[in-house]
């Protein structure tokens, strides 16, 4: 990596946010403004490299080899149809990795050092997203060591708050014993029906409690973005023009100068 790399955790520990669908679209989008982007899939399931079109038998090294020092992040990074994207793709040896490295005194900085390792290969991604499991694991915790940020997607619906509050707590332990540069890089609200009452009551409950965390961008709910990972493509590749790429288009410039922001600071 290098200096300018900016490394973010895609994370949220509750399943079907739209975790995934955020991390391999905002990639894309990146990508496709430009930045030279890397995800890191830390996901046993896998569905960011399938989503991105790498078949599980391509998969010679992942981010397992990457945790257990068999390989480096460069030996492992794959390029995707995507100009600009490549993905260190995840493989079901991620189940066994707490028993594999449980023992070790650095077992919660493995990301973190093979990421900064990289830098001297001139690997020079200008954002690496990190895309977690559905669970405030080993690997989760992985990721937050190895991030400059955090962004959380999260769901339109009636508990979203209860779940935020948990992850939000584990961000502050991190930062507390581990990594005390963390902050939080945002907050996305996914799967967003704006015919639905409830949904537009959440979305304000958010904003309220959380303020300028919230991203002006939401993420609709979207069939063309749903279908998309089937054919192993980003919904941007898959239909540009559909409203859940636009959304993910307007969520990357929002980012972008967020960052700008972050850094001018």
């Amino acid at each position: 990596m290098t200096d300018r790399t900016r490394i973010i955790t895609v994370a949220n520990q509750k399943g079907g946010v739209g975790k995934t669908t955020t991390a391999i679209n905002l990639a894309t989008a990146l990508a496709a403004i430009g930045e030279r982007v890397l995800i890191v899939d830390l996901d046993p399931q896998g569905n960011a490299s399938t989503g991105l079109g790498i078949d599980r038998q391509a998969r010679l090294t992942s981010s397992y080899d990457v945790l257990t020092g068999a390989a480096s992040v460069a030996d492992a990074a794959m390029e995707t149809a995507v100009p600009g994207l490549s993905i260190v793709p995840s493989t079901l040896d991620l189940l066994g990795i707490e028993m594999e490295i449980a023992a070790a005194p650095d077992r919660v900085l493995k990301l973190r050092k093979a990421l900064r390792a990289g830098g001297s290969a001139g690997i020079g991604y200008s954002y690496v997203l990190i895309d977690c499991p559905p669970s405030l694991n080993l690997l989760t915790l992985n990721a937050m060591a190895a991030a400059d940020s955090v962004l959380v997607p999260l769901q339109c619906e009636f508990f979203a708050l209860e779940g935020l509050s948990q992850l939000l707590e584990t961000v502050e332990q991190i930062r507390a014993g581990i990594n005390p540069a963390l902050t939080i890089q945002g907050i996305v609200m996914t799967m967003f029906d704006g015919r639905n009452n409830l949904a537009n009551q959440v979305v304000e409950d958010v904003r309220s409690h959380m303020g300028e965390a919230v991203y002006d961008t939401v993420i609709p709910r979207n069939v063309r973005v749903s279908e998309a990972p089937s054919y192993g493509k980003p919904a941007i590749l898959y239909d540009l023009k559909c409203s859940g790429s636009q959304a993910y288009l307007q969520l990357a410039s929002e980012l972008i100068r967020r960052e700008r922001r972050l850094r001018a600071a």
